[in-house]
């Protein structure tokens, strides 16, 4: 069974920092695209991602967090983390994590086919 377990959300004001892990169990995680994508309540989930890694380490970032978030993965404990600085308070949202198969890069939502349950970021000014 395949299980993506986020952790790491938290309040935090302006100018601040957060690290979210998320822990994968139930898949080759070392051969796996992983991505953070996220969801403002109210809006549907952004279609890309705003971080992703592919299983050979190519990394990329939406313009929105370019500079600011830093993705990485620790193939040893099948876990992805996202370090997330100079938080803003258009940064709140539900953060997930989500695993696909798919050689190369994947950057949009439909190409992922295991997702998390999330873990909520409030940025308060």
């Amino acid at each position: 069974q395949v299980q993506l377990a986020e952790s790491g959300g938290d309040s935090v004001y302006a100018g601040g920092s957060l690290k979210l892990s998320c822990v994968v169990s139930g898949l080759p995680f070392a051969d796996y695209c992983l991505g953070w994508f996220r969801q403002v309540p109210g809006a549907e989930r952004e279609l890309g991602a705003i971080a992703g890694i592919s299983d050979i380490g190519t990394i990329a970032y939406a313009d929105s967090v370019k500079g600011r978030f830093t993705i990485s993965k620790d193939n040893s404990r099948n876990t992805l983390f996202l370090q997330m600085n100079d938080l803003t308070p258009a940064d709140s949202a539900m953060y997930y994590c989500a695993a696909t198969p798919k050689v190369g890069f994947a950057r949009l939502a439909w190409e992922y086919n295991s997702w998390g349950q999330g873990t909520q970021v409030t940025v308060s000014s």
